[in-house]
């Protein structure tokens, strides 16, 4: 269970990323940084997989085929293009913020799954989460207050509605993946996340071909792509997401899931969240307001609750 604690953190460190290079790429929309990281992530893993491709291709059977297809959509393309929208429209923090009621809504809904913690059990290490999230929300809308900038309420409202489409998409993956990798051990973590990636790049290809063939003319002119947008940066940035994030972020988090019970799981995807607000600072170049600090420390003491109390359930009852 402990490795399983340490790769959810890793993984964690790894996914933080998504977060920043939004921003990074602003000039970018989401649907393009989408295709460029899981196209980029899909070149990856077919270059790691190439020696066991052909093997691996066999061993599919269809209900990999349709686990591939469904996961790729919802966890990777999907889950991406509404995070990027929601960092565009609404900001880092808020998105962040919102993606960290993962551990909330995957432990309720994970809850009844072999392994898991009864929930009155969880129900202390949960309001302890809430309450680092609460003191999130206190400090931004205080501080948005404070500067006397009058935000675009509908801008903000489709940033908010996206990300809280990105959490959706994330709870059903996480829960759907961790179900089927415990139920089909047929392929090792780093094979099903080299699958993985190959399907989410053949995907992303495709949407990219068929959004170009659609708006290609908002994305060309005379001179050839739109100036202004740093091309060279959009693949750095997003070959380095593809990599970090996804082939070893998933596979950290494939070791994960099949490592701990489903309830537990779904507080380490709390570790996301806090490396997003560490990166936030980093870019920003700021240290953490009082509340923000608050806030990581009870985010941080609610995860290693929850953690305490499904390690405290593993061990063998006295003689």
């Amino acid at each position: 269970m402990w490795n399983g604690v340490l790769c959810g953190l890793l993984a964690g460190a790894m996914w933080g990323m998504v977060f920043i290079v939004p921003e990074i790429l602003s000039a970018f929309s989401p649907l393009e940084l989408a295709v460029g990281r899981y196209t980029a992530y899909g070149i990856i893993a077919v270059v790691l997989l190439l020696p066991r491709l052909r093997g691996m291709l066999h061993r599919l059977e269809r209900n990999d085929y349709l686990a591939l297809l469904r996961q790729a959509l919802t966890g990777n393309i999907l889950y991406y293009m509404l995070l990027a929208l929601g960092v565009k429209l609404a900001g880092v923090a808020p998105t962040s913020l919102i993606i960290g009621l993962l551990p909330i809504s995957v432990t309720l809904i994970g809850h009844k799954d072999q392994g898991a913690v009864p929930l009155r059990r969880l129900v202390l290490p949960l309001l302890v989460v809430a309450a680092g999230i609460a003191c999130i929300n206190i400090d931004l809308f205080s501080h948005t207050s404070a500067s006397g900038a009058v935000a675009d309420t509908a801008r903000t409202l489709l940033g908010v509605l996206a990300a809280t489409g990105a959490l959706l998409c994330w709870t059903w993956y996480a829960i759907d993946n961790a179900r089927y990798l415990k139920r089909n051990p047929h392929f090792s973590n780093a094979e099903w996340s080299a699958l993985y990636g190959i399907s989410s790049g053949m995907i992303a290809l495709l949407v990219g071909v068929a959004a170009f063939a659609i708006w290609h003319e908002d994305v060309t002119g005379a001179a050839g792509l739109i100036s202004g947008r740093d091309w060279t940066l959009f693949w750095i940035a997003n070959s380095l997401l593809a990599l970090g994030a996804s082939v070893i972020g998933n596979q950290l988090w494939n070791i994960a899931s099949r490592s701990v019970p489903m309830t537990l799981s779904g507080q380490l995807i709390l570790f996301e969240t806090l490396f997003a607000l560490l990166y936030g600072f980093i870019y920003q170049q700021r240290l953490p307001r009082t509340l923000e600090s608050a806030a990581i420390v009870l985010l941080i003491a609610g995860v290693l609750w929850s953690v305490r109390v499904h390690a405290l359930q593993k061990q063998p009852a006295p003689a």
